[in-house]
């Protein structure tokens, strides 16, 4: 593949489902940003002409409810919990209790991995909503610390959210307190 030098190419990619199955990547990696990390990934890449990876979200998430009930699961991330921490269980040693919080050297080194080999590292986010959803949902952090200052409520009703998401909240990106949150994420990353 010749790709002339002022092209970008952006590979989207998920960080479990881009090693969870590929045969060149130890099992005890796949699936993780170890995995990710691989040469034979970052290779791949190379060969592909690759110059940025956009890794789809990888802020810590949960599982929602809703999809739980019906025996499914948050493959995708979108239902973020906490905007500075890598999400724990996409680590190579999720399952060590004795590790906890090792997923953010393992993202670093995953990053300097890919640097190394030539490709950027971007970052899908979710700041537009939270796990906790709507004013059913759990109290999870940011309803606890202050729901007016971080989500939008309705203004006839503050017990209810003004949802312009589908997802049950809608962060009030115009209050200092989540503005702040934000712009301390994207400075994090």
């Amino acid at each position: 593949l010749d790709i002339p030098y002022n092209e970008s190419v952006i590979y989207e990619a998920h960080v479990k489902g881009m090693t969870q199955l590929h045969p060149d990547v130890p099992e005890e990696l796949r699936g993780t940003y170890a995995g990710l990390a691989h040469p034979a990934i970052t290779e791949h890449l190379s060969r592909l002409g690759v110059t940025a990876i956009e890794l789809m979200p990888v802020h810590q998430f949960v599982q929602d409810k809703t999809l739980m009930d019906k025996g499914l699961r948050n493959y995708w991330g979108y239902n973020t919990l906490a905007f500075l921490a890598p999400h724990a269980s996409y680590a190579s040693n999720a399952d060590d209790p004795t590790s906890l919080g090792q997923q953010v050297q393992e993202f670093k080194q995953m990053v300097k991995a890919l640097h190394d080999a030539g490709i950027e590292v971007i970052l899908d986010v979710v700041y537009n909503h939270t796990a906790e959803g709507n004013h059913l949902g759990p109290t999870l952090s940011f309803r606890g610390i202050d729901n007016a200052a971080y989500y939008r409520l309705v203004d006839e009703d503050k017990a209810h959210y003004y949802d312009t998401t589908g997802t049950g909240n809608s962060l009030l990106m115009r209050h200092p307190h989540a503005l702040q949150l934000l712009m301390d994420s994207l400075r994090y990353w």
